[in-house]
């Protein structure tokens, strides 16, 4: 065989061969990723007191994107459109500033990766994975001999610093299985999610913003545990069965100083930029339900996915809403691009300004108050410009019977308000 053809056949030979190596080792980023499997999905994310576990439900929307509910008790809440940044499934809460990150295996029905968001230190990460097929909680077939829980408890917590919060404690059991929820004088801890497994209750929640992780045993009537929130909370528990426990009224903790007069405020516009005061035209003769929130506040989405429809259908009695938005951020671009967000995904159609930071200078922000206790605070205002109530906290649709009372109090409230002139 000429020289010259038997240099081209071996490098013919080096280039198939070449190509095959290439196409064996070619780097996971680099081949086209599969979709997830649609359907139910068990995720876990591993926090400072081991697996936390959760639902999700995965669908298409388009042929790279991908609609996302998060599963916890009775609720599916939607998170942002999931996509693919290079072999990762990106599953996004904007709203919170978090992302759940999660390689996609070949069969589509796995994700291996990370939860993230930001935190003052940079970006923080916990473990995340996630699995298509039974979504089950703490164990997957119930527990027939599960110590049954269900009721109404008084409950304290204390964290590592020492400082106790009061709360009530209201469970429903079905078999082995629990929802229910804490409630505290500034808010819920939203829909819960667990089992009892023998002796011990089990509880979890994710949400984008909340990661809690409650561990507690029986003993009696009692049940002695911890929580683990967030990236790195920690802090322990005791509830004791009391059909009779109450939070203080949540019309007692923030009031109006004495003389203070009426209560004013004049900040920008969210949308607008432009200074939006009570005194304007928009507010006179009417009632106004002022509602103090951040974006970064589960219980304040809460509130909004009750008040933003009741505005729509009762704007027109003579109400207004107004939002006052402390923000984290003390750049009022920053927040305002938050707050704005915020009012798209939860169709808010009624102004919302920009009041402060949420930190102990908010009362500032503020000053006929005697304090700001928490997000959300809502305060009713009379057609002639009088504070008549302010309520601190939420009881969260989470709560059921609680959330009820809310909006039957809410109601009655508003329309006796309406109908004074």
């Amino acid at each position: 065989m000429p020289l010259l053809k038997l240099c081209h056949n071996a490098l013919t030979a080096l280039l198939a061969a070449g190509i095959l190596l290439f196409s064996c080792h070619r780097k996971p980023t680099e081949q086209a990723p599969t979709a997830p499997e649609p359907g139910r999905w068990r995720a876990e994310i591993r926090n400072a007191g081991g697996l936390l576990p959760f639902g999700l439900q995965i669908s298409r929307s388009t042929d790279t994107s991908f609609a996302v509910l998060a599963l916890n008790a009775d609720e599916k809440l939607p998170m942002d459109t999931a996509f693919f940044r290079n072999d990762s499934l990106v599953i996004p809460m904007q709203l919170f500033e978090a992302e759940l990150v999660g390689r996609l295996s070949p069969d589509g029905k796995t994700l291996t990766g990370f939860y993230q968001r930001p935190t003052r230190t940079g970006i923080s990460k916990l473990p995340f994975s996630a699995r298509q097929g039974p979504v089950f909680r703490f164990q997957e077939k119930p527990d027939p001999q599960a110590h049954n829980i269900a009721g109404k408890y008084a409950t304290v917590f204390q964290n590592k610093e020492g400082k106790q919060t009061q709360a009530v404690g209201v469970f429903e059991q079905n078999g082995s299985r629990v929802k229910g929820t804490f409630l505290t004088t500034t808010g819920d801890y939203r829909y819960l999610d667990g089992d009892v497994v023998g002796d011990s209750l089990f509880l979890s929640a994710y949400d984008g913003s909340h990661l809690l992780l409650f561990k507690a045993r029986a003993e009696g009537a009692t049940l002695r545990g911890e929580l683990f929130s967030g990236l790195a909370g920690h802090s322990t528990f005791t509830a004791t069965k009391d059909p009779t426990a109450a939070l203080p009224d949540e019309r007692t903790l923030t009031l109006m100083k004495p003389g203070s007069g009426r209560f004013t405020f004049t900040f920008p516009d969210a949308a607008t930029g432009k200074p939006v005061s009570l005194a304007d035209e928009r507010f006179k003769n009417k009632v106004v339900v002022v509602q103090l929130l951040g974006s970064w506040c589960p219980n304040c989405m809460d509130e909004s996915n009750f008040l933003a429809p009741w505005y729509e259908k009762n704007k027109d009695r003579g109400v207004e809403i107004v939002g006052l938005a402390f923000e984290r951020s003390p750049d009022v671009a920053v927040a305002s691009q938050k707050v704005l967000a915020m009012k798209q995904r939860l169709h808010m159609g009624y102004p919302v300004l920009v009041a402060g930071q949420p930190d102990e200078n908010a009362g500032k922000s503020l000053p006929q108050l005697n304090r700001i206790m928490g997000y959300p605070t809502t305060i009713f205002i009379d057609r002639k410009g009088n504070v008549r109530e302010i309520h601190t906290g939420f009881s969260g649709p989470g709560t059921g019977a609680y959330y009820e009372a809310f909006v039957d109090n809410f109601t009655r409230l508003t329309d006796k308000l309406l109908a004074e002139r």
